[in-house]
């Protein structure tokens, strides 16, 4: 009796959709909408504004890249290159991440090295990779001499005297309506069976199982977002091969996270470079799934061309190294297997993109 009532109350979830502030998606009452910073609530009026900041390639030292560069909602709110680029063509050295559910990440980047959006949201505009601005005085003095930002302004935070922290304030709001959970397999796990193909469901079952997938990337009802997220060695970083050296470097008591994060080599330290414990060297955090199939190339380097490949990636147990996470073993998947996993990460596409950005 209790086995009948489950999918039937999970399918209940998903239909009773609870409300929400206006701007933000409508989620299932299963999951609870991404925390706010009590400095910073949300209204209309605050999104419409980050949205346009969003957008705006103003903010960038020579006006030629915007937030929405690197996270482009066409390609699921990521940029589809191997690495990110910034002004002038310079390259950074990690993947642009999906925004899309950011919202509802514990830490941000690659390192985890933001705790909130709003932290985030500031250094991409500094960096001098990515868009190149010489100081957040620099910013605010530019946006503030932009006339139709003015008012707009003054409207959200009643002042026009803007200063970072209402720009970083304002994307971040935006962002927090960046939000899907709806895709084949929501209507599968709800209950429809006809809703993602057979081998999707055994590629799911394979997920859950043989393949392991869900150590890292689990999926919960009311946290439906596939990462957990941690970091982890799963390899990838090894190419680099004097981590010794770099970790002394990393270790320095004037050294910036941030420019590590950009500096070839040390970058690679992952997690390492904000903690400095041993056992983050390499460790990279846990990308959510959703959408997944639009995001490629994958890794923290972009260096897995396709889906097909990071399945091969781990059917062969990562890259051995001393750090390696102790849930990458090799897997013994069959290619029917590979191919069924890959059939089910495409069922995480979501059917209402269109719709995020009206």
């Amino acid at each position: 009796m209790v086995k009948k009532l489950v999918p039937l109350m999970i399918l209940l979830a998903v239909i009773m959709f609870i409300p929400v502030p206006d701007g933000w998606a409508v989620l299932p009452s299963s999951i609870l909408p991404p925390e706010v910073p009590e400095d910073n609530p949300s209204t209309p009026e605050k999104v419409a504004l980050g949205k346009k900041l969003y957008f705006d390639k103003r903010l960038s030292i020579d006006n030629t890249v915007s937030c929405a560069t690197c996270h482009d909602q066409v390609k699921g709110f990521a940029d589809g290159k191997k690495v990110s680029e910034g002004i002038r063509g310079l390259k950074g050295t990690r993947n642009a991440p999906t925004v899309l559910n950011a919202a509802f990440y514990e830490l941000q980047f690659w390192d985890g090295r933001a705790i909130t959006l709003e932290d985030q949201a500031k250094l991409p505009i500094i960096n001098p990779v990515e868009m190149g601005m010489p100081s957040f005085k620099d910013v605010e003095e530019k946006i503030r001499n932009i006339p139709e930002y003015k008012d707009e302004f003054m409207k959200v935070f009643g002042t026009d005297n803007l200063t970072m922290d209402h720009i970083a304030k304002a994307i971040a709001a935006f962002e927090r309506t960046i939000i899907s959970v709806k895709s084949p397999f929501d209507r599968f796990i709800a209950g429809d069976n006809n809703a993602i193909s057979q081998a999707a469901q055994a590629g799911w079952k394979l997920f859950n199982g043989k393949a392991r997938c869900n150590n890292c990337h689990g999926y919960v009802e009311v946290y439906p977002f596939f990462t957990d997220n941690k970091f982890h060695n799963i390899g990838v970083a090894m190419n680099e091969t004097a981590f010794e050296t770099l970790a002394r470097e990393a270790q320095k008591p004037d050294a910036d996270s941030e420019k590590l994060a950009f500096k070839a080599g040390v970058a690679e330290l992952g997690r390492f470079i904000v903690t400095h414990e041993p056992k983050d060297i390499g460790a990279f955090k846990s990308s959510g799934l959703r959408n997944i199939a639009l995001t490629a190339p994958y890794m923290h380097d972009g260096s897995e061309a396709t889906l097909e490949s990071v399945i091969d990636f781990y059917n062969k147990g990562g890259v051995p190294n001393p750090n390696l996470d102790g849930g990458i073993v090799p897997l013994g998947l069959t290619d029917e297997e590979k191919s069924q996993l890959v059939e089910f990460l495409k069922s995480l596409t979501s059917e209402d993109l269109d719709q995020l950005m009206q």
